[in-house]
């Protein structure tokens, strides 16, 4: 039981709206819901559509009733609204898997937790997943009936793009026909449940279809099938549309989260939940709204991708379109964030104090490894050639040990006259250490771009009174309004002309 939670189920069909601003919800059943504010996370419902072979039906999920009326009140709204696709792969029940047959992933036998908030356990190995390989009867399959998909039948009944890294098996079997098998992961769905999930071998290919090819692959002679596979095909607006914060630029107190932002599911769609609810509960307490910055977080990167880039596929955050992913490290999260969550109550006290102790600790041994040295012996040096390191001929400092390649701080602590024993602070130690080059320069460069981020262009800026702008660059700048500078200049075809323009025309209007 959540305090102050109440649930309600209904199909929205429309938002209401009064002189720009979000006044509340519609139902189909005509009850009406007073909102200060309202957050649109209609994943794939909005104008949903599920593809089985040549038969289609309206839907979110399988036996999901979909949104069908609440694209046509955005439309009417002024949101431009589009259609992207996906697909999901059949469940299949365990009773029905022969195991043996496939090749076992176990779970780590190292603690592990979530995040640095749980305290690391080690998992129970009872529910594993597993690896088994489609083969060339079941591509044979697929190709034979390929007429038969909504995708590349003789009638195409979806049109609209899909995921790129999560591709159909059909598009496997076409785009890399080269290949005579394509890995797949059984999946348990839950330790409650016994379905599992073919990741890896989702379709849109008829039923019987999935279940002749699924019958082929080793393990799943004898598979039954409890959900089949299917696409969906649903709507989802611009991105540019929205602010950093994700709320709408057309409608005050409206937010948009997940999938109908284009992005793909699951991380994309938790992450943007989290943003969207921490700045509308923020907005209305009259509390700054979070924005975070690409240095600051992959939800910072990817919310500024979507707002200023706009997306013409679902939007996967993969770590190559973060510029400072150096700093963007799994084990500093808590150090990066944690403020973040004080400041906006998703963390308690305890919390953050074990935080700030710890980054004190962290930084007050970094200084004094700095200071510590360490003089050569022929123990020492033996340690070192066994870990493939050269001899040691001369006093150095402690911390240019570790910078070492095979070098860990473990190996050497015998030679600290104060070692560190928490594990944490050894392991940010290590790389901070390690990586103390390019760390600095990547700071380096994380303060330019602050300083060009920081030059804000008013919100009701005249973009056709901007002397010298480009036609194309005047229109870009109109549809997606930057905050800042800095936004602008990743704005996809603004050139480096447009951006001096406009920051002159922003520097005179500046003066007095």
């Amino acid at each position: 039981m959540q305090e102050n939670l109440q649930l309600q189920s209904g199909i929205v069909k429309a938002i209401e709206t009064e002189k720009g601003r979000v006044t509340g919800v519609v139902t189909h059943f005509g009850l009406k819901y007073s909102a200060r504010s309202v957050i649109v996370s209609t994943g794939t419902f909005l104008g949903g559509k599920i593809f089985i072979g040549p038969h289609e039906l309206p839907a979110g999920r399988l036996g999901e009733f979909p949104a069908t009326e609440l694209t046509n009140s955005l439309k009417s709204i002024g949101f431009e609204v589009r259609r992207f696709k996906t697909g999901t792969p059949a469940r299949i029940a365990g009773r029905s898997i022969a195991f043996e047959r496939m090749e076992r992933q176990c779970t780590a036998e190292s603690p592990l937790a979530f995040s640095y908030f749980s305290e690391p356990f080690v998992l129970a190995d009872d529910h594993p997943c597993w690896l088994t390989r489609t083969n060339e009867r079941t591509h044979d399959i697929i190709r034979r009936d390929l007429h038969f998909s909504p995708l590349y039948g003789d009638v195409k009944l979806i049109d609209s793009r899909g995921p790129r890294y999560c591709p159909s098996i059909e598009d496997k079997v076409i785009k890399f026909s080269s290949k005579g098998s394509h890995q797949l992961f059984v999946e348990p769905e839950s330790s409650l449940s016994d379905e599992y999930y073919l990741n890896g071998l989702s379709t849109s290919l008829p039923y019987e279809t999935q279940l002749e090819m699924i019958r082929t692959i080793p393990g799943l002679e004898g598979a039954e099938i409890v959900r089949p596979a299917y696409a969906v095909e649903y709507d989802y607006i611009d991105p540019t549309q929205l602010f950093s914060t994700l709320e709408s630029k057309r409608v005050e107190n409206l937010y948009f989260a997940g999938q109908v932002n284009g992005t793909s599911g699951y991380e994309e769609a938790a992450g943007q939940g989290l943003i969207a609810g921490i700045n509308a509960s923020a907005k209305l307490m009259g509390e700054e709204q979070l924005v975070l910055g690409r240095s600051d977080a992959y939800i910072g990167v990817m919310i500024d991708d979507l707002v200023t880039k706009g997306v013409d596929e679902p939007y996967r955050l993969l770590t190559s379109r973060a510029e400072y992913r150096l700093l963007l490290r799994h084990d500093n999260a808590h150090i990066r964030l944690s403020e973040y969550g004080w400041r906006y109550g998703l963390i308690p006290e305890w919390f953050r104090e074990r935080v700030v102790r710890s980054t004190l600790e962290i930084n007050a041994q970094l200084t004094r490894l700095d200071k510590t040295t360490i003089r050569p012996s022929e123990g020492l040096n033996q340690l070192l050639l066994s870990k493939g390191s050269t001899r040691l001929d001369s006093a150095t400092k402690f911390s240019a040990l570790m910078k070492r390649a095979g070098v860990c701080y473990k190996d050497i602590v015998a030679y600290d006259p104060e070692p560190i024993h928490d594990d944490d602070v050894i392991e940010q130690v290590e790389i901070e250490i390690k990586y103390r080059g390019y760390v600095e320069r990547l700071k380096e460069e994380v303060r330019r771009l602050e300083e060009i981020d920081e030059d804000l262009i008013p919100a009701d800026l005249d973009y056709d009174g901007v002397s010298n702008l480009s036609t194309e660059g005047r229109e870009k700048l109109k549809k997606t309004r930057p905050a800042s500078i800095g936004q602008a200049t990743r704005i996809p075809g603004l050139t480096p002309s447009d951006i001096m323009n406009l920051s002159f025309h922003i520097k005179r209007k500046k003066k007095p």
